[in-house]
């Protein structure tokens, strides 16, 4: 049977339906560029809505004497200064504009009496400069930018999964992929393509990622068409995931919570964050946080389940209902559990890609002509830690950019080249994996990764470990050879988890690969056989392939934002 194959041709396709997609999608169209929007997920359902606590920009509307410059200390500060400070410049100074392009387009900021918009504390901040609407601020933006989109009539196919990015002789043409619903083979023609496709949280078993998102889509893609993988081991574990319903393990309980004066407790009682940062105590960064709540559990002070507690109950049930409330009704559909008396028992969670594509900080360009990577997909904002609130202001800082660069970038072609061989090349790998009939079941082999990933290299990490882990997935590699793909009524799932396999083995070998050669402990990732940090790896490892694994020097902080940046101080960080 010959599948139906729809040909596209557009000036500019942006994979992935996301706030970074979108705000992508949008620039194109207002400069006048023909753009097509595709994605695997329905964008009003896409993982930005899960983005929970708030956006940053150093508005100074609490805290008049933040400035852009504090915005970039703090974050170059806590990156463990591996982030690229050219980048972390670039969304400072540009997240102003990029709050004041949300309002514009009627983004419900929570606002101060006297109608500022009202910025809280989020962990690690020196001034108060999170913007929030309640604790749906990623889905506010999400539905923001949506809207925006719409006005523009921007065309969007989102139950779109894209196979391969299409290259000729290292250029960019395009891209391949099929119809989630009846299989409909898409072959996109395309000056650029920015891929906006997220990171590869859903690797491991406790994830604040949904079912099949995450899965390291970006990884494969990028790698494919001759672009590189930037600290890819640099991934982010929330101190809070709920540990139940087992279905739902990993949903996140925002940072809000902790923002608003939630407290972290063991199962002896204890307040727990006064070993680790008695300064800070729940308003550490995440690393710290998520670090002092494994090293809890694994000593034995952990709940039943192998958490610990996380308590609001404290609070006045008004505060929580205003500045809580998706955690209140997340936690009453989950476990039918009220979380103004009873408190919630959390454990880290695998939350964010810190590292990712590798791209240029002034166009977010991957060095393959034409190929842009954007949002999650993306390095160089964080380092080996996040800030909070941070994720969300990139994607509008650099949605825009992105957009720009690309438009630039078709409207200065000759013209396009293009290959049959590689579309060919793209049509057969997905009839072979429909003709699979393979004994082996995908959903297992994607399970034996996450167990892997977990066992191997999750919050603490060592050699030993990390040497099984590569065992392990040349094991899972050879098995997912044989497996069988079965679409049917329901539609081509089967063939997209069977791709999503593939990314996830690809995402996987690398973190390992770079964690392996990461021997030091710094901001999230932390070696149990080599606790301290080490000068020498203040560096960025670039994952090109198997086994390829190479050092870039981090640029120099410039001197008008070095001021502003305090000591990293390492007490509390125990491994243990």
């Amino acid at each position: 049977m010959n599948p139906t194959e729809r040909r596209i041709a557009t000036s500019a396709l942006v994979i992935g339906t996301g706030g970074s997609g979108l705000r992508a999608a949008i620039r194109l169209a207002e400069r006048g560029t023909e753009v097509l929007l595709v994605g695997k997920r329905p964008s009003a359902d896409a993982h930005t809505n899960l983005a929970a606590g708030g956006i940053n920009a150093a508005l100074g509307t609490m805290d008049p004497e933040d400035t852009w410059q504090q915005h970039a200390a703090d974050t170059l500060q806590e990156s463990y200064f591996l982030a690229d400070p050219r980048t972390v410049r670039i969304v400072a100074e540009g997240a102003a504009r990029g709050i004041a392009e949300l309002e514009s387009w009627g983004m419900p900021f929570a606002r101060e009496a006297d109608g500022r918009v009202s910025q809280r504390f989020f962990g690690a901040h020196t001034f108060r400069r999170t913007a929030f609407a309640g604790d749906y601020t990623g889905l506010e933006i999400q539905r923001t930018l949506v809207n925006r989109a719409r006005q523009l009539s921007v065309p969007i196919i989102d139950t779109m999964y894209v196979t391969r990015i299409l290259t000729r002789d290292g250029v960019v043409f395009g891209a391949y992929g099929f119809d989630l619903g009846d299989g409909t083979r898409y072959l996109i023609h395309a000056d650029a393509v920015i891929l906006a496709a997220g990171g590869h949280t859903r690797i491991w078993r406790r994830t604040s990622s949904r079912r099949d998102e995450n899965t390291g889509d970006s990884f494969q893609l990028a790698v494919t068409a001759g672009a590189r993988i930037r600290d890819p081991e640099l991934v982010q574990f929330h101190p809070s995931g709920l540990i139940a319903p087992e279905d739902a393990a990993g949903t996140l309980v925002s940072e809000a919570a902790r923002g608003e004066g939630g407290i972290l407790r063991n199962q002896l009682g204890e307040r727990f964050m006064a070993r680790y940062d008695p300064a800070r105590m729940e308003l550490s960064t995440r690393d710290r946080v998520a670090l002092a709540a494994y090293t809890e559990i694994k000593e034995g002070r952990g709940s039943r389940n192998g958490g610990v507690w996380l308590d609001v109950s404290h609070l006045p049930r008004e505060t929580i209902m205003q500045r809580l409330p998706r955690v209140y009704q997340t936690l009453i559909e989950l476990q039918m559990l009220d979380i103004t008396t009873t408190p919630i028992e959390v454990a880290p969670t695998a939350h964010y890609s810190m590292g990712g594509v590798w791209v240029r900080p002034d166009d977010h360009g991957t060095g393959v002509p034409g190929l842009y990577a954007i949002g999650e997909a993306a390095s160089g904002l964080h380092g080996a830690n996040r800030l909070g609130g941070n994720s969300l202001i990139e994607l509008l800082v650099y949605g825009r950019i992105a957009g720009d660069a690309a438009a630039d970038y078709s409207a200065g072609l000759d013209a396009q080249q293009r290959d049959a061989a590689a579309v060919a090349e793209a049509r057969d790998e997905v009839d072979r994996l429909l003709a699979a009939n393979g004994p082996e079941n995908v959903r297992s082999l994607q399970r034996a990764i996450r167990d892997t990933m977990t066992e191997h290299a999750g919050v603490v990490r060592d050699e030993a470990g990390l040497a099984t882990a590569l065992g392990r997935l040349d094991d899972i590699e050879a098995t997912a050879k044989d497996v069988g793909v079965h679409p049917d009524r329901a539609g081509f799932q089967d063939l997209a988890h069977a791709f999503d396999l593939r990314s996830s083995l690809v995402a996987a070998r690398a973190t390992v690969e770079a964690a392996i050669e990461r021997r030091e402990t710094r901001g999230c990732h932390n070696r149990s056989d080599f606790p301290e940090p080490d000068p020498a790896l203040q560096v960025n490892l670039v994952w090109s392939g198997p086994g390829q694994v190479t050092r870039e020097a981090v640029a120099p902080v410039p001197t008008e934002i070095a001021a502003f940046v305090r000591e990293v101080s390492t007490a509390g960080k125990l491994v243990e």
